[in-house]
């Protein structure tokens, strides 16, 4: 089945992400929230960063109208899903929350509608078995912000059909994005190397081996990373970095994924990073 609407769960900065890019590459799109304010902020958001790329002669006036002409909201998830050919669903990064959504969603959408899910360590396969519909449902692990990353990470899940791949691959390449396939093991490609990476250079701060700011400082410099890991674990939140380092060692057993203890220290005090202020850095 041909893609042509897309329903996006979550107005957050992920969700708005996904909105933008799937309307600007000629998508319909539909943005769902249980909170009015938070997708009227997410319609803002991409007004902005469309302004921006008007400004950057990235895209036309006309361009931006056309984009935001095929954006609409709803807080009404059933009705909002039950035309959908795609459903994304980018809430907080909680099984629970997740698996709640897609039992509704397995009861409202089409029987040939896909569904997909921007999980950044979540088993695909353990949340696609909440549905009658595990063949048709997959991964897509966008990044932050999605609409300059090109990476997105297509997981397939046990049972993910070959059609579904192929029709979801292509759907990515039409956004814009560079896919990657990757089969479903705790935290895919990007995590599994990553929140490692950033692991241990919170063990390196709790050590007193170095600052925070050194440690940066040797990533940029030394092995020319754009941000250094500190700095990008409170990018992305220390709470989020946390929850993915929980899944890596629960998901793989070994004790090299253990989450440091000064991480954990530091989400039960809420130093959660940019999104209240305070992580390894003040904001």
């Amino acid at each position: 089945m041909a893609i042509s609407t897309i329903t996006v769960i979550g107005a957050g900065t992920m969700g708005n992400g996904i909105a933008h890019v799937g309307a600007q590459s000629g998508f319909s799109v539909t943005i769902v929230d249980v909170n009015e304010a938070a997708l009227a902020r997410a319609v803002d958001t991409i007004t902005k960063n469309l302004d921006r790329q008007v400004k950057k002669e990235a895209i036309s006036e006309d361009d931006k109208n056309a984009t935001l002409a095929r954006i609409t909201t709803s807080t009404n998830l059933e009705q909002a899903a039950a035309t959908a050919d795609l459903v994304i669903e980018a809430a907080s990064e909680n099984f629970d929350v997740k698996k709640r959504i897609f039992t509704t969603l397995d009861s409202v959408c089409k029987e040939d509608a896909y569904l997909a899910t921007n999980t950044s360590s979540i088993s695909i396969t353990e949340l696609a078995a909440v549905t009658k519909r595990a063949d048709k449902f997959i991964g897509m692990h966008f990044f932050n912000p999605v609409p300059v990353m090109k990476l997105c990470e297509i997981i397939r899940g046990l049972a993910t059909s070959d059609v579904t791949y192929a029709t979801i691959k292509a759907m990515a390449i039409q956004m814009g994005k560079t896919p990657v396939e990757v089969q479903d093991y705790p935290g895919f490609i990007s995590n599994r190397i990553l929140m490692p990476m950033i692991n241990e250079a919170i063990y390196c701060v709790m050590e007193g081996i170095a600052t925070p700011e050194d440690i940066d400082t040797v990533m940029k410099l030394g092995m020319a990373h754009p941000m250094g890991p500190l700095t990008l674990a409170d990018f992305i939140g220390l709470d989020v970095c946390l929850s993915i380092m929980e899944v890596l060692h629960n998901g793989l057993g070994d004790s090299k994924y253990r989450p440091c203890p000064l991480l954990r220290k530091m989400v039960a005090a809420g130093y959660l990073g940019r999104k209240n202020g305070r992580g390894f850095y003040a904001y």
